[in-house]
């Protein structure tokens, strides 16, 4: 599904202002002008690379925008449009949640159906993607890979959220992009889960009846300390900030934690599929 995406008057995408900031900064560096050559040996990519940027062709690579912040000293003006550029990737309905997500003082996800966004890899994701829309175009498939593997900058870093993730057992059942990427997925899943800031576990199949079967959601608790809740469906996506829905949802999620596995014997779980690949 295709959200429509953000323009404005002058009919420029955030993309599309991302590309001229670079080329602004570029030709009025330290009054003269930088080449594209420079600008790329500077900020270590290719100069390629920095030409298609400009001109608003995707994907924006996820390290660029902290560089160009450095190099022109700009305070942070590359990052902001990044997030902008990213956010306008997703359909309007989602795009709440992407502008809560990277300021979240802490975040707890329930998943019924496949590993959470910000712990795929990009092959997982991209068998996703490519399962989900057989006619789309290698470039297009790569563009949304790339987005999504961009939103996992969240959880790095000093700043980085509390994170907490509940898995059905179904999901690291189910081999997603054949055996070799789903592997490497549960490797993944067992590297974040040792993280010190993560808690993820995983739902038995025997757990039974609960109030959270009908889809996934995520809470995302703000820095000044209240929680919205974001549910989701096949193609649809719902932000919730009501305080009796949200303390309903939240409380849904607590029991869920309390019927999961623990941290450790979700961990051998894990390990044990992971192994069997």
């Amino acid at each position: 599904m295709v959200g429509q995406r953000e323009v404005d008057e002058d009919g420029n995408t955030p993309r599309k202002r991302f590309g001229e900031a670079v080329r602004d900064a570029r030709e009025l560096w330290s009054a003269g002008k930088m080449s594209q050559t420079e600008l790329a040996r500077k900020a270590r990519t290719s100069k390629s690379a920095i030409s298609r940027i400009e001109r608003g062709i995707p994907p924006i690579p996820a390290g660029l925008p902290p560089l160009l912040d450095q190099i022109f000293e700009t305070d942070g003006l590359f990052k902001r449009l990044y997030d902008e550029a990213c956010a306008d990737n997703f359909p309007a309905q989602y795009r709440r949640r992407m502008g809560i997500e990277p300021l979240a003082a802490a975040i707890a996800e329930w998943s019924p159906t496949v590993i959470p966004g910000l712990l795929q890899t990009a092959p997982y994701a991209r068998a996703l993607f490519r399962a989900g829309d057989p006619r789309a175009g290698e470039r297009e498939i790569a563009n949304k890979v790339a987005t999504r593997m961009a939103r996992k900058e969240v959880l790095r870093g000093g700043s980085a959220p509390d994170f907490s993730v509940i898995v059905c057992e179904s999901v690291i059942r189910r081999v997603v992009g054949g055996p070799d990427v789903m592997r490497d997925q549960l490797s993944a899943l067992l590297s974040r889960g040792a993280h010190p800031t993560t808690v993820l576990q995983v739902l038995p199949l025997d757990a039974g009846t609960h109030g959270l079967m009908d889809g996934a959601m995520s809470i995302l608790t703000t820095p000044d300390g209240n929680p919205v809740v974001y549910t989701e469906g096949i193609q649809s996506g719902t932000m919730i900030d009501d305080e009796a829905a949200v303390r309903h949802l939240t409380r849904l999620y607590d029991v869920l934690t309390a019927s999961a596995l623990s941290p450790g014997a979700s961990a051998s779980v894990i390990r044990e599929l992971m192994e069997a690949l």
